[in-house]
């Protein structure tokens, strides 16, 4: 379980990820939409002629959906050979957690343990860390990729 993490909100919950896994964070931009993309896709974005997918978390997260807002920002990480995006309500940063402060996350979620690595606290709040290479089903992570494939000409 690493313990170098980089934390975000969705619906004033904190979550986190491994800080290596992200790869950049930029504004909230205009999504390019896909007419038959699959239903975890909200849509593409274009990172300097490279075309990245940006993934619903929202619907992964299983919070209520919204428009994504100025505010927002975007999530560039790193999972297997594909780097995917995804929506933050807001970045709070880097935080290093001491081991002995992070629960397994099987010891809390035990039907989550792939998923989830473990829950910490940041000034009394709650954080659940997730293993985003491990958060998206081979399946899903193919059909992102052809989505992006197909459409590769945007």
């Amino acid at each position: 379980m690493t313990n170098n993490c980089f934390i975000f909100t969705i619906e004033n919950q904190r979550y986190g990820v491994e800080l290596s896994a992200v790869e950049k964070v930029i504004r909230a931009v205009e999504l390019i939409t896909l007419p038959e993309a699959p239903e975890m896709l909200l849509g593409l974005i274009n990172m300097r002629g490279k075309i990245i997918p940006v993934v619903n978390i929202r619907r992964q997260f299983r919070l209520p959906e919204r428009e994504i807002e100025l505010s927002d920002r975007i999530i560039l990480c790193r999972i297997a050979s594909h780097t995917v995006a995804f929506v933050a309500d807001s970045v709070e940063g880097i935080v290093t957690f001491p081991r002995h402060q992070l629960d397994r996350g099987g010891e809390i979620f035990p039907e989550m343990e792939n998923y989830i690595e473990g829950v910490g606290k940041i000034n009394g709040n709650t954080v659940i860390i997730y293993n985003i290479r491990k958060f998206f089903s081979d399946r899903e992570m193919t059909a992102i990729s052809l989505s992006e494939n197909r459409d590769a000409a945007i």
